[in-house]
């Protein structure tokens, strides 16, 4: 099976996850001090995105109407 994301692409999570270990990661135009992991990891597939690297595209999130939808369906299953 392939790689889901490129080695350098890891490289480059990597690097980050260093420097959030090192306190000196920030963030977006805040330049608040990233320290939870997920948003570190979301920060460096972001550049890695941005520099062309082997990246799976960004979960597109559901609309509040595809939520209902799959809320009404699920329920009219249950009966």
């Amino acid at each position: 099976m392939a790689r889901k994301y490129s080695r350098k692409a890891s490289s480059d999570v990597e690097r980050v996850m260093k420097k959030r270990k090192a306190g000196t990661l920030r963030s977006g135009r805040s330049k608040k001090k990233v320290t939870s992991r997920k948003q570190a990891i979301a920060i460096g597939l972001s550049e890695a995105r941005a520099e062309g690297r082997k990246v799976p595209k960004k979960a597109s999130k559901k609309t509040a109407k595809t939520r209902k939808t799959s809320k009404k369906r699920k329920s009219s299953k249950k009966k």
